[in-house]
């Protein structure tokens, strides 16, 4: 009975192994994506800067079309 028990204590040191191992490669393949993450969030970042950007020239095209419409509907009534 003790060596079947040792046994089985055996087996399952086996399996510890293999999932330290399976542990680590998944850790390697994390790092792998680390690089991709930053470069993501780096993204992520010119995306909102740009929609900022893109907002505030939006507010500026408005406030220009209002000013020639103004323009313009001056100059018709004037005539």
């Amino acid at each position: 009975m003790n060596d079947r028990v040792a046994q089985e204590y055996s087996n399952y040191g086996d399996v510890a192994s293999g999932l330290r191992v399976f542990v680590e490669q998944l850790n390697k393949k994390s790092r792998g994506f680390d690089e991709y993450v930053s470069q993501i969030d780096a993204i992520d970042q010119q995306v909102t800067e740009f929609e900022a950007v893109v907002s505030m020239l939006d507010k500026h095209v408005a406030l220009l079309e209002k000013k020639v419409k103004s323009a313009y509907h001056i100059s018709s009534s004037t005539q």
